[in-house]
């Protein structure tokens, strides 16, 4: 399984090296035998993985998104420091012992990067967020912006820039095949792909959703990498596709069961349920009811979206993840950078359950009507009990367990609350008439420290999102999201 694959490129050893940006790791692939291998692991310099190409000597070059820097790998494992302080750092290419590499933001900017410390030279700027770029039969390199939809050219001595097409939709990749022919892959739900003669230009859906990338093997078959459901898939005109590596969930983070069943996750670049994926934009929480799904996203935004697929913004907070729906329809979230609880009420208004927590993470109500929250700075879980009159003060939150790890998802069942321990990779539950705690599953999740370099930059633009380990009851099921997939463990 290869969870968001970004860029690909093929290595000197033959194998498929696929950039996994959410995962921060490189993994490679032996395309015949299907053998994957993480060669860079998360947790080193190397933090949010995008594009990668090879030089001649065989090292590898690593666009590192977020932090804004770009490494240098070299074929015995050394990595170091090419260039920083660039902004989202993206497409990549090598011509000979020279390498360019572009922004991924409005404005942004062509660079040629030097290994001996010589400051960029820019080659244009103005770019409307660039991606995946490569160099052309002419000589010249090819590179999408992505706002605009369209290909620009530029001489690798510089010149100015060319519009080379226009109209394209969505662009997210420039490719040539080893006939020189000429791909744009697209980053929409049904996967477009654009070919491009000199004559005339064809596209066809592929099905594979959120494309990102493509590499070109030595018998001229297309693979494609997909940063929403990640794996690799081999693609063809005739529509003939092939999955070499199966993907994964993105996270997944936040799960709900609607009232049919059906099963809801956040999954960072969209929804996976039972029909498929359905793009978004970097949902994390979720929670569903008769009005429709209710999500949280890495902007802030806590938006409703009914069953036309319209949606409405309900309110703007400070890093929301957790939500759910109270008796009264009102949504409930934990605002996780505020230090807060909120409930936003059928007509937007918003009020404040509980203030002056560290890290609420999510929140849960019992058959009672009680509202629990995890606090994962705290490393506690709490009780929040109704406020009886208006004219004071909201009583104090009751603990309900403590000297946890990180607890994260909640969710309520049989007269149990089941708790996400994310630092030490376990589900609890809470016996919520005794108080007893026991552990119902160990080994989900390896521990390991969020990954939170940069976050959210602005509006549009990418993070690594944080971690958030959700949980959801179906039936005698308790759902549970873990590295990839959703577990389903019987609750006894």
């Amino acid at each position: 399984m290869i969870r968001g694959s970004n860029g690909v490129a093929f290595g000197p050893d033959g194998r498929l090296y696929v950039a996994q940006f959410v995962a921060g790791q490189i993994t490679a692939l032996e395309v015949t035998g299907g053998d994957v291998e993480v060669v860079v692991a998360p947790g080193g310099p190397i933090e949010a993985p995008d594009d990668l190409a090879f030089g001649p000597d065989g090292s590898m070059y690593v666009t590192d998104l977020v932090p804004g820097r770009v490494w240098r790998r070299t074929a015995a494992g050394a990595v170091d420091l090419v260039a920083e302080g660039l902004r989202n750092p993206n497409g990549i290419a090598v011509a000979g012992d020279r390498l360019f590499v572009n922004e991924m933001v409005p404005g942004g900017r062509l660079l040629e990067l030097f290994t001996d410390g010589r400051a960029p030279r820019v080659m244009a700027d103005g770019l409307a967020m660039g991606n995946a770029m490569q160099i052309g039969p002419d000589g010249h390199l090819y590179y999408p912006h992505m706002i605009t939809g369209e290909v620009h050219r530029i001489g690798l001595d510089g010149g100015s820039p060319q519009v080379y097409l226009e109209n394209v939709h969505e662009p997210v990749a420039v490719r040539f095949d080893r006939a020189g022919t000429l791909f744009i892959l697209s980053r929409d739900a049904g996967g477009t792909l654009t070919q491009v003669t000199e004559r005339d230009r064809f596209s066809w859906p592929t099905g594979v959703c959120g494309m990102d990338n493509a590499v070109f093997d030595d018998e001229n078959r297309m693979l494609v990498s997909s940063y929403a459901t990640g794996g690799i898939a081999e693609i063809n005109p005739e529509g003939r596709n092939r999955l070499l590596v199966r993907g994964g969930l993105t996270g997944p983070y936040g799960l709900a069961v609607d009232s049919i069943g059906g099963v809801h996750a956040a999954d960072h670049y969209g929804f996976a349920h039972s029909n498929g994926f359905e793009l978004s934009t970097f949902v994390h929480g979720i929670a569903a009811d008769d009005n429709g799904r209710h999500v949280t996203s890495q902007f802030g935004r806590v938006r409703t979206m009914d069953e036309t697929g319209t949606y409405r913004t309900r309110a703007n907070l400070d890093e929301p993840f957790g939500i759910t729906v109270d008796a009264a329809g009102a949504l409930v979230i934990a605002e996780a950078g505020a230090g807060r609880v909120v409930a936003v009420e059928l007509d937007d208004t918003l009020s404040v359950l509980a203030d002056g927590l560290d890290r609420p993470m999510d929140v849960a109500f019992d058959d009672d009507g009680r509202c629990y929250v995890s606090d994962a700075g705290r490393g506690a879980v709490y009780r929040l009990d109704p406020v009886l009159d208006p004219t004071f003060d909201a009583p104090a939150p009751v603990v309900v367990a403590e000297g946890l790890d990180r607890p994260e998802g909640l969710a309520v069942a049989a007269g149990r609350l089941f708790v996400a321990e994310a630092g030490r990779g376990r589900v609890l539950s809470v016996d919520l008439t005794t108080g007893a705690l026991s552990v119902e599953a160990d080994g989900l999740w390896d521990g390991s420290v969020p990954r939170t370099a940069g976050n959210v930059a602005s509006e549009g633009l990418p993070g690594v999102p944080r971690t958030f380990a959700g949980l959801a009851t179906a039936g005698a099921e308790l759902l549970v999201a873990a590295e990839g997939s959703i577990l389903r463990l019987e609750i006894r």
